[in-house]
């Protein structure tokens, strides 16, 4: 069976997906500009607040005053009959815990969250490396199944340094190529260390990947970092488009990992895309409809 994931921009988006079908979710935020890491992450944190030293509460006493009422003719109170009616209450007022069918754990279960800081290219500062760390150690603490990540070198490969640095932070194990140099703890570090042993996340490699100037080459070191999945349009503008180079990285992945289509994928093409190419998931953005596309896959 193909998997079908959904890109999602909102909790209530992401759940109402979710109720329709989709398999699996990626949560992000600004769409229009390619995705960024969702503001609304923090959603998702349970707060905690430290305790309170209480202090005792008295009050000045009082001279009691004895209260009296003066009596009335009780007189019975009758109500015409109605005809009791199921009272309901719209979806969107119903809070995220009492989704009909959907836990929490189940939510966090089949959820990625792209972890993008800006706009703009996939050539990342020292510092942008460390805020998207900031980042990925979030999701881990609060039990996401996994992140969308990529980072690229000024000549379009794959930036082995700050991959490494970003799986280390999604897994706690490092890469099999070192990054610059010991990260500093920070408060989410020592968390990690603190709490009970978060579980690795997953790794996918977002379309970067439909930007680096040798695919096959990329498709090698992205497995050798223990990527499980490759979100790819086939380095063409849509996924429609990129069916030849997807056929090619399919046979050339052979199983390795997970090669996704996505981008343009829609209830019309998607047929098709999995038909010519193999790939076993499509990713799509938040839409009506995903009852159609499943029943087309």
């Amino acid at each position: 069976m193909v998997l079908l994931e959904v890109c999602c921009t909102s909790l209530d988006s992401a759940l109402s997906m979710l109720r329709a079908g989709a398999q699996r979710l990626e949560i992000c935020s600004y769409l229009s500009c390619g995705g960024l890491t969702p503001t609304w992450l923090n959603l998702l944190h349970p707060v905690t607040f430290p305790p309170a030293r209480q202090q005792p509460v008295t009050f000045p006493p009082a001279r009691q005053q004895p209260v009296t009422f003066p009596t009335a003719r009780q007189q019975p109170v009758t109500f015409p009959s109605a005809r009791q009616q199921p009272v309901t209450f719209p979806t969107s007022l119903q809070p995220a815990a009492q989704q009909p069918g959907i836990s929490l754990k189940e939510f966090l279960e089949q959820t990625h969250v792209l972890i993008r800081c800006r706009p703009g290219n996939f050539c990342y500062s020292h510092a942008e490396v460390e805020t998207m760390c900031e980042s990925i150690r979030l999701c881990r603490q609060i039990g996401v199944r996994g992140v969308v990540i990529g980072a690229l070198t000024s000549k379009g490969d794959p930036d082995l340094p700050a991959l490494s640095r970003m799986i280390h932070a999604a897994t706690g194990v490092s890469a099999t190529t070192p990054g610059p140099g010991p990260a500093t703890a920070s408060t989410a570090d020592i968390a990690i260390a603190t709490n009970p042993e978060p579980r690795p996340l997953t790794l996918v490699f977002h379309r970067a990947f439909d930007e680096c100037r040798d695919p096959f080459g990329a498709l090698e070191q992205i497995i050798n970092l223990s990527f499980s999945t490759i979100l790819t349009s086939g380095q063409a503008p849509n996924a429609e488009a990129g069916i030849p180079m997807l056929c090619q990285l399919v046979d050339k992945a052979a199983g390795r990992i997970t090669i996704m289509a996505g981008k343009g994928v829609t209830a019309d093409n998607v047929a098709k895309i999995i038909r010519q190419t193999g790939v076993p998931a499509v990713h799509l953005s938040e839409r009506p409809g995903i009852p159609e596309i499943l029943v087309r896959i």
